[in-house]
């Protein structure tokens, strides 16, 4: 017999997986500078993890906090529009300092969400990612770095970046296993939220392979 009913909802708040109610999503600094300094991997590669990051949290109303730097002093542009316009209702916090958790503002923030897992990403991986990460990781919150929607200034400084924080107690994931962990099971009314964002990306991730001729890429 074929199985066509979904298994048992496992409490969504108590549950040590992700889930949309456990969690809140966090993009920091995926500004045009930042991108422009990133040599780990190519915006489009960054941007397939990302847009999916945004995605998720949008389509399964995931609390989300963006944050910028130096916006308001004149020295930065907002964040790229390509990830805002999947994040409608969300504002932006901007601060001046490189470590968001220093912020006042996105602690505040991070704090109103109510969440302890916080699902994060973004540029640099060495600074404006690992930073904000040891920070939480040492006032008890579970952080879980989206690793396909980062970058750093070169391989070695990303690398070096997620072993620091892995080994600090973070939970390294990627986009596309995140959307698994939050649809849990296709047989549920919400799985058709994830089958357009999956085919979103991989129509993306074909897009980047016949630009660079490497339909193997990612």
């Amino acid at each position: 017999m074929p199985k066509l009913d979904p298994e048992p909802v496992r409490n969504p708040q108590t549950d040590h997986l992700l889930t949309p109610q456990n969690s809140a999503i966090v993009l920091i600094d995926f500004q045009p500078g930042q991108y422009a300094t990133v040599g780990s991997a190519s915006r489009a590669e960054i941007d397939l993890g990302a847009v999916t990051l945004a995605k998720l949290a949008h389509a399964y109303q995931v609390p989300t906090v963006v944050t910028t730097v130096a916006v308001g002093m004149g020295v930065n542009e907002p964040t790229v529009p390509e990830l805002m316009k999947e994040l409608p209702g969300v504002t932006e916090i901007d601060r001046t300092g490189v470590n968001s958790w220093e912020d006042a503002d996105f602690r505040a923030a991070i704090k109103a969400t109510g969440r302890k897992k916080i699902i994060m990403a973004g540029l640099w991986t060495e600074v404006c990612l690992a930073f904000p990460t040891l920070d939480m990781l040492a006032e008890g919150y579970e952080i879980y770095p989206v690793i396909d929607a980062v970058g750093g200034v070169s391989p070695v400084t990303h690398q070096t970046a997620i072993t620091r924080m892995v080994q600090a107690g973070a939970h390294p994931i990627t986009s596309l296993a995140l959307g698994c962990e939050l649809m849990r099971n296709w047989a549920r009314d919400d799985a058709d939220l994830y089958r357009v964002i999956i085919n979103d990306y991989f129509r993306r991730k074909r897009q980047i392979g016949e630009a660079t001729g490497d339909l193997f890429r990612q």
